[in-house]
């Protein structure tokens, strides 16, 4: 896939070496280490990114989220679920990047 943000595309070419085992370790992880279906984990990756205030990951999680199958409704519930933990304002930050990537 291609990177979605130059920062990642700049990132890869300055740390090649850290790059690699950056990118097998999250191969490792999401996709070895558990039984949880694809469409999900993107999902978990959507609540973990937007909990976290990270935009870019968010959009980022978002996007491959869609290609895994995962429906606007699902995401947007999943986005949902961020209020009563971690607010509103946060959900509202999150729910924007969500928006502005249709």
């Amino acid at each position: 896939m291609k990177d979605l943000h130059t920062i990642y595309t700049v990132f890869k070419k300055d740390f090649p070496d850290i790059n690699a085992g950056h990118e097998e370790l999250g191969e490792k992880i999401h996709k070895e280490s558990g039984p949880l279906p694809e469409k999900l984990r993107w999902l978990i990756k959507i609540a973990i990114s937007g909990a976290s205030r990270h935009q870019l990951a968010l959009e980022t999680h978002i996007k491959k989220a869609r290609a895994a199958g995962a429906t606007e409704e699902e995401i947007k519930h999943t986005l949902l679920l961020l209020i009563q933990t971690v607010g509103f304002p946060t959900f509202m930050e999150a729910y924007q990047v969500f928006k502005n990537l249709k």
